[in-house]
């Protein structure tokens, strides 16, 4: 048998031994059962060829719907083959001709046993069909192996009888062919392609389903065109023996059946992850007008021959795309459109979740239905929720094909740009928003509309278009003064990404603040408040005491994203990490992902901001995909260096193009950036390059303080580097002079840091002590505390007082480790080393704890809560956790009930 397998070899042994028993002269009816194109032809066949082997003479007949108007037709197909049976004839008496016919079949075999074999019996004429059956129940008696085959599958329409439904069991043998289990169907396919792999293997069994008929059909097909993975589609196997095989099982199944399974297919067709969380059976009733008990039986039937699987929730569904595709064909598109939108209705009437109903939607065209656009943008909600910005790009498209009035469609428009305009290399969003702004609509939604535009050509590197574009919008709102503070404001923070555009806006923000303070509102207010800070002209503490006053003050929804935003960027600049962060989280929050703003990129990069501000590099380094540097390239670099690798920043930085930055904010930071990278490479005088062309690009835009891009000082380190310690000094006295106004420990303690080392001598040992007395228990420092103990450790070598360096250098090995600041690790050990130090301190156990960790760690083991621990201390909860972390880490235990043991032992936990 050419089709062997387990499953047909049982039907095989069963005839041959049915087939020893006709020699002997006894008969016997089998019924070979199964589904279309589980193997019922193959078996018949090769049953004909063992038969022949054995001796048995052979009668075969095909039965088909053709044949089923011609009376004995079936029974003439039997015996028309053989010559002496030629001259048969059919009369009108089907009594007598069946009397006759008898005869015939009777007489042929008393020369030798005889095997009959009818395939598809039930297609069969009535005639024969009753000849037959009538006949099968006097063949035991004689050496006739009468083998019918018969179709056994659920249907919509009701079966008819079957063909042993009247004979007495004793005379039947059944035996029905079950599918394909899958791993049966696996090994055919590696028998056709050995070096398939397992997941094309896999493809090919779902879309196989079970069905042999299908399996093979499908392998022709791929045999005549290497696939690298299964088709989805039909088109690719066209014309296809797979597509014609899955027609002609639908066309056996009847067209209620075909119905029922199209209308799953189409319901699938944009199911998404799954099929919705509703009840199939009503569903494909009402669509197709079927009696739901069939339908029901129907799905049950279908899953467990493998046509349909079961999914997450029990609901059956076509087991690959290509089968699914393959029962759609030829459905013409309007007719599938039709169904999508009667499977939609349908839907709703269920009750079925919003996005079920909208992806039908999306193959509908319009319906021109009052629920249609509120429920796909109920669908768009959902999608952004989960973060599938795609998914509701499709949703707000589709709800565009609905006739709607001008301001709605204004809206959608404004939505959808907004999305659009982040999807990777598209360049809709712009057009889409450009099409909002003309469409007439209420004056907030004009905003919103010119804001998100303003944002999407400033992205594109369009800053003064952008600036233009909300000037002219704001002429066009006199009687909405909040609307033109709105506007105001967003070209503020636009204008920070073009240099020149930045000057021109902050000096008519400035203009407007004096003449007219009113027309500058809370935001306005704030935006001078961080431009002052960044020009050196205020100090953190009244800085922060501004912000929180306007935070306080009622606030209209359009500006308070601008006003929480940069109010978040300034706690930070003031190391008010806590704060900051809660700004940044009320800032988010308040954003709607669907209308694209300045201030949700802004945002982001003041979270990222402050986790480099804590300078925690004790985890993971994520490395930006963008070849265009900037902020989270900066940030990333200094990581890199200050955990040991400069090598690949170097790395990082060679594959980056500046050719492609804008001329903003984001290419100063990365400039600095790439000093510190140049400067741990051993390249003072490249680093000292980037370090001044940060700094005059940061003055030209009138950021002067040193909050944000500490250039002076690290260009001071740098030419102290090369041998210019004059040029240092009047840097780095300079940093410490701006340092001073904004008065925050960082910035002071670095200023002063540096300036001792480029001064030197006793007056540079005073200098560095300052930084270290006031950096050593700032709670918001990074590793400044770790640099300002190692210049001093190096300051006290230098100064003869061994056993001091020695402390600070150790103190300093303590602050880097609990950071992850392998760099700083290292100087600091090789320092100890080359002064004839001991090995460092232990770094587990009790004793390698430090002051401020084991304070933190006897009021943890006491039961206090890490908020009740900041309060007593006067530290930040954060800063709190940070050293448990590290004490944990240090005493190897992972449960706060393990501090007490673990300090009274003074050594690690095990």
């Amino acid at each position: 048998m050419s089709d062997s397998s387990p499953e047909l070899a049982d039907a095989m042994h069963l005839l041959a031994d049915e087939a020893e028993r006709t020699r002997t002269g006894t008969g016997r009816l089998v019924l070979l059962r199964g589904a279309t194109g589980t193997g019922r032809t193959t078996v018949l066949e090769a049953a004909a060829e063992q038969a022949a082997a054995l001796g048995l003479k052979t009668l075969r007949a095909r039965c088909s719907p053709a044949d089923t108007a011609i009376s004995f037709a079936t029974v003439l197909q039997l015996l028309g083959p053989v010559p002496e049976f030629a001259d048969l004839a059919v009369d009108g008496d089907e009594r007598a001709t069946a009397a006759r016919l008898w005869r015939v079949l009777r007489a042929y075999a008393e020369d030798s046993p005889l095997l009959v074999a009818v395939d598809d019996v039930h297609l069969a004429d009535a005639p024969s069909h009753r000849w037959l059956v009538e006949s099968a129940r006097h063949i035991d008696r004689l050496p006739i192996l009468l083998v019918v085959g018969e179709r056994s599958q659920y249907d919509l329409d009701p079966p008819t009888p079957g063909f042993a439904h009247t004979l007495p069991p004793a005379l039947v043998r059944t035996h029905t062919l079950a599918p394909l289990t899958q791993e049966a169907a696996a090994g055919r396919v590696r028998d056709a392609f050995p070096a398939a792999d397992r997941a094309w293997v896999d493809d090919c069994v779902r879309a196989a389903a079970g069905s042999p008929l299908l399996l093979r059909a499908l392998l022709d097909d791929l045999r005549e065109a290497r696939h690298p993975t299964v088709p989805t589609a039909t088109a690719a196997l066209y014309p296809g023996a797979y597509p014609a095989a899955v027609r002609w099982w639908l066309d056996s199944a009847g067209p209620s059946t075909t119905e029922v399974a199209r209308a799953l297919a189409v319901l699938e067709e944009n199911a998404g992850a799954g099929l919705p969380e509703i009840d199939l059976t009503p569903l494909l009733a009402e669509l197709t007008g079927a009696d739901p008990t069939r339908v029901a039986g129907w799905l049950t039937a279908m899953t467990n021959i493998g046509l349909l699987a079961p999914g997450p929730e029990g609901r059956p569904h076509y087991p690959h795309p290509l089968l699914r595709d393959a029962v759609l064909a030829g459905v013409p598109a309007a007719r599938r459109r039709a169904a999508h939108r009667a499977i939609a209705e349908a839907m709703l009437r269920q009750d079925a979740p919003a996005e079920a109903v909208a992806r039908q939607l999306l193959s509908t065209g319009p319906v021109n239905a009052p629920w249609a656009v509120p429920l796909l943008k109920d669908a768009t909600a959902l999608a952004l929720y989960d973060d599938r910005a795609a998914d509701a790009v499709g949703y707000l498209r589709r709800a565009l094909e609905e006739p709607l009035p001008d301001d709605r469609r204004q809206r959608l428009l404004t939505e959808l740009g907004s999305l659009e305009y982040a999807a990777p290399r598209s360049s809709a969003a712009i057009p889409r928003l450009a099409e909002a702004l003309r469409l007439p609509a209420a004056p907030q939604d004009r905003v919103r509309a010119a804001v998100a535009l303003g944002t999407a050509l400033t992205g594109r590197g369009r800053t003064r278009k952008a600036v233009e574009l909300l000037r002219s919008v704001d002429g066009e709102l006199n009687d909405h003064p909040d609307l033109v503070r709105t506007l105001h404001t967003a070209s503020i923070l636009l204008s920070d990404q073009d240099q020149e555009v930045r000057q021109e806006v902050y000096g008519r923000l400035s203009e407007t603040a004096e003449r007219s303070p009113e027309l500058v509102g809370t935001a306005g207010q704030a935006l001078l408040v961080r431009h002052a800070a960044t020009a050196g002209l205020i100090s953190a503490r009244d800085a922060m005491r501004r912000l929180r006053t306007l935070l306080a003050e009622p606030t209209d929804p359009l500006t308070e994203p601008f006003l929480v935003g940069t109010a978040a960027t300034v706690a930070q600049w003031a190391d008010e990490l806590d704060e900051a962060d809660r700004l940044v989280d009320r800032g988010l929050a308040g954003q709607r992902p669907e209308l694209l703003h300045p201030m949700h990129q802004a945002l982001i990069h003041s979270r990222s901001d402050i986790t480099a501000a804590r300078a925690d590099y004790t985890h993971p380094t994520a490395v930006p995909e963008s070849v265009t540097p900037g902020n989270a390239h900066a940030h990333t670099l200094i990581a890199l260096v200050e955990t040991g690798r400069t090598a690949q920043a170097e790395g990082l930085v060679a594959g980056l193009d500046l050719r492609e930055a804008a001329d903003s904010w984001e290419l100063n930071r990365f400039l600095y950036a790439r000093g510190v990278v140049r400067a741990a490479a051993g390249d003072p005088a490249g680093a000292l390059d980037d370090f001044l062309e940060c700094g005059r690009r940061q003055s030209a835009r009138e950021v002067i303080s040193p909050v944000v891009t500490p250039w002076r000082t690290a260009a001071a380190e740098c030419r102290l580097a090369l041998g210019r310690p004059l040029e240092a000094i009047a840097l780095a006295e300079e940093e410490l002079r701006l340092a001073r106004v904004w008065g925050t420990p960082r910035t002071v303690g670095r200023a002063l840091r540096v300036l001792g080392a480029a001064t030197g001598g006793r007056r540079g040992l005073e200098l560095t002590e300052e930084a270290v007395a006031l950096l050593r228990d700032a709670p918001a420092a990074g590793t400044e505390p770790a640099e300002a103990l190692l210049a001093l450790g190096h300051r006290l070598t230098a100064a003869g007082e061994g056993a001091r360096a020695r402390d600070s250098l150790r103190e300093a090995v303590e602050h880097a480790e609990r950071l992850g600041a392998v760099r700083l690790v290292e100087l600091a050990e090789g320092m100890l080393r080359k002064g004839g130090a001991r090995s460092p301190r232990r770094r587990t156990g009790a004793a390698s704890l430090t002051g401020s960790e084991r304070r933190i760690a006897e009021l943890a083991a006491e039961g206090r809560t890490n908020v009740e621990i900041a309060a007593l201390l006067h530290l930040a909860r954060r800063t709190v956790e940070t050293h448990l972390t590290h004490t944990y880490k240090k005493l190897g235990i992972r449960r706060r009930a393990d501090l007490r043991p673990a300090l009274d032992q003074g050594a690690p936990h095990q």
